[in-house]
C-alpha cells in the first residue's frame, strides 16, 4: 500500500510542480523561529542570554541578525554593559557566523549610530 502512495505523490508532483515548490517552501523555518533559533544559538556559543533582538532582516544569504546581550550586570543596572552582536545566518536558520559589533552602558544612547543601529 505504502508504494502506491509514494508513486502517486511523485506523480502529483510531477504533474504540479508548484506544489513540490511549496513543499520545500514549507520546509524553511518561520521568521519567528529563526529569532528564537538565533538568540537560542547565540547564548549557546557566548554564555550570555540574548535580551533583545534590533535588527532583523533576510538576506541573499538567509538571515542577518543585531542581537542586544547583557555582559556584565552592575547596580544600578543603567549602569550594566550591554553589547550588539550581528548574527548570520544560513536560510534554514543556523548560525553561520557572529561578531560583537558594540559596547555600551544600558542607560546611555548611543547618538553617532544613524538608522537605530
Amino acid at each position: 500500500m505504502s508504494n502506491t502512495k509514494n508513486t502517486s505523490d511523485t506523480q502529483n508532483s510531477q504533474q504540479n510542480p508548484k506544489r513540490a515548490e511549496s513543499d520545500t517552501a514549507d520546509d524553511r523555518p518561520s521568521p519567528m523561529q529563526v529569532l528564537r533559533e538565533a538568540r537560542t544559538q547565540l547564548a549557546e556559543l557566548t554564555g550570555m542570554a540574548a535580551e533583545t533582538v534590533s535588527s532583523f532582516e533576510q538576506t541573499e544569504d538567509g538571515w542577518s541578525l543585531e542581537i542586544e546581550v547583557l555582559e556584565l550586570a552592575r547596580v544600578p543596572d543603567t549602569m550594566s554593559l550591554m553589547a550588539s552582536y550581528q548574527v548570520d545566518l544560513d536560510p534554514d536558520g543556523q548560525l553561520t557566523g557572529y561578531r560583537r559589533v558594540r559596547r555600551y552602558e544600558r542607560g546611555r544612547s548611543d547618538a553617532h549610530r544613524p538608522g537605530g543601529r
